[in-house]
């Protein structure tokens, strides 16, 4: 073969290649609503900056009618480009191609990508559109299977992994974004389940749609399963270059430091106009972490589901920082089993990435109830416990109104593990509430009084100002110092910044066992 014929043949292949299934299959992808997967990677990378990697590899099973639906590159794109010029390894399954089904191949593509971050340090991308196993490949489809799992756990903790739901994603194939660290999912595009409606349907007798089954409606408000939803692909994949932003592109580094605009020394007496002088009536806490933290640098996580906790990134002079609240707004802020999967699972995210850990404190406790202790709050609610313990990244608390009892401890106490605890002159700290707590101590003298209401109002004031007054705490070194509310940013900000540079040592070992 002459150069001619050589070069020809080049621009033969790349263009087959990059037609995917073709002409009619990508029109049909957009007859659905979606991108390609060239087009999805176009969105997410930086313009021009896009490598791909295994281009021309082609499944070799060739029976059940294989030998003719043969693809270059089987079926997903891979490669690295860069988002806001950090580097970032990509798989993109291409729905064109056998229905995005993974194969032998198909699988070998994905898991070059992840060792390739892994060995870079870089973080993993994986857009899922795919209808799963390559059936015509039979074991070969679930080997590749297992390999990604695999990859996906040994990274877990050493590069930031994130998946994007923007098609199906069935049976087997759903363990792989589950093992990542987030999960970004799209109203009317992305399906995840085990089984599916028809499947359901027939063995149980339940009839739902795919959607109402498994879209991310379901996922980010019930399961819990995903963390991000968006009205279009193009906004979810936007929303996936802004976490990047707020995260290290491995566990090495620090977290990122960006330029501030908002002023290091800006005060914050609003926050005493959103506190409620009713020490049992609601607010909303994220319009504390909008007044305290970097102006317009939240961003929050699993914003639909366990509401009455609130997690996410935020800048805290420019400093990425995670958010770890209490919000009276929803069941009056108490830790359920839910809520503590989620704050969990985000502070040993933070943990493993150098993030530091603000939390932000109002809660009454574990939340009470039979349906609560058999569906295992206690084994949940050791989660938080168990997360914040083990987590050796400056962590500090800011008790804003109550913290009481266990959460106490798993929100706010330095004998946990946090570094610092500050608390507004409005809290009250103590095993439980003093309306409680004064109807078991002083019972008899409650019970002997002949006005046995105002006897009891008398013992609650007592109680609130002789156990509950922050001063107490302080007092006994549980509270580093009580600070004006209007202060709330500026004392923050020292708080970090004054134990960025830490070191805390472990027992070596070769993993704990996590209360799951």
């Amino acid at each position: 073969m002459g150069n001619k014929e050589a070069l020809q043949k080049f621009k033969d292949m790349r263009s087959k290649m990059l037609a995917g299934g073709g002409e009619d299959q990508i029109a049909k992808q957009h007859e659905r609503g979606k991108l390609t997967a060239r087009e999805r990677i176009n969105l997410l990378f930086d313009e021009g900056s896009f490598i791909e990697d295994g281009t021309y590899m082609t499944g070799r099973a060739d029976k059940f009618g294989l030998d003719k639906k043969k693809f270059l590159g089987d079926g997903v794109v891979t490669g690295c480009g860069k988002v806001d010029g950090k580097q970032v390894f990509v798989s993109s399954q291409d729905f064109t191609v056998l229905g995005g089904s993974l194969g032998e191949m198909h699988a070998e593509r994905i898991a070059n990508a992840q060792a390739l971050a892994l060995k870079n340090g870089t973080p993993f991308v994986q857009v899922n559109d795919s209808g799963g196993a390559r059936i015509q490949e039979g074991i070969l489809a679930l080997g590749g299977y297992g390999k990604l799992f695999r990859n996906n756990t040994i990274s877990s903790g050493v590069i930031p992994q994130i998946s994007v739901i923007l098609g199906p994603c069935a049976g087997g194939a759903v363990y792989s974004p589950a093992i990542t660290d987030f999960i970004f999912m799209v109203d009317g595009v992305s399906n995840m389940y085990i089984t599916g409606p028809d499947v359901i349907k027939a063995v149980t007798g339940e009839e739902i749609s795919h959607e109402a089954l498994g879209g991310a409606g379901a996922h980010c408000g019930i399961s819990g399963v995903a963390h991000f939803r968006f009205p279009t692909e193009e906004a979810c994949l936007e929303g996936v270059r802004k976490l990047l932003n707020y995260l290290p592109a491995n566990n090495m580094e620090p977290a990122p430091v960006a330029p501030c605009t908002d002023p290091v020394d800006r005060e914050t007496p609003e926050l005493m106009d959103i506190l409620p002088d009713n020490i049992n009536q609601g607010y909303d806490m994220k319009e504390f972490i909008y007044s305290i933290f970097d102006a317009d640098s939240f961003l929050e996580v699993q914003a639909d589901f366990a509401k009455n906790v609130v997690v996410g990134f935020a800048k805290l002079n420019g400093r990425t920082v995670g958010v770890f609240a209490n919000n009276p707004k929803f069941f009056a802020a108490s830790l359920d089993i839910n809520s503590s999967d989620k704050g969990a699972r985000f502070i040993r995210f933070c943990d493993a990435f150098n993030i530091p850990i603000v939390s932000l404190v109002d809660v009454p406790g574990f939340l009470p109830g039979v349906e609560q202790e058999h569906g295992g709050i206690i084994r949940h609610g050791a989660k938080i416990l168990y997360a914040i313990a083990e987590a050796t990244v400056p962590k500090v608390a800011l008790i804003v109104r109550k913290s009481y009892g266990g959460a106490f401890i798993a929100m706010s106490a330095k004998q946990l593990g946090y570094d610092r605890t500050l608390a507004f002159p409005t809290s009250q700290i103590a095993v439980m509430g003093a309306q409680g707590a004064a109807n078991i101590i002083f019972r008899k003298e409650i019970n002997a009084a002949s006005d046995p209401a105002a006897k009891r109002a008398e013992k609650i004031a007592e109680f609130e100002a002789e156990v509950m007054n922050p001063f107490v705490a302080a007092g006994y070194g549980y509270v580093d110092d009580v600070i004006d509310p209007k202060y709330a940013r500026i004392e923050l900000i020292r708080s970090v910044e004054m134990h960025i540079t830490k070191r805390e040592d472990r027992p070596a070992k070769k993993h704990g066992n996590i209360p799951l």
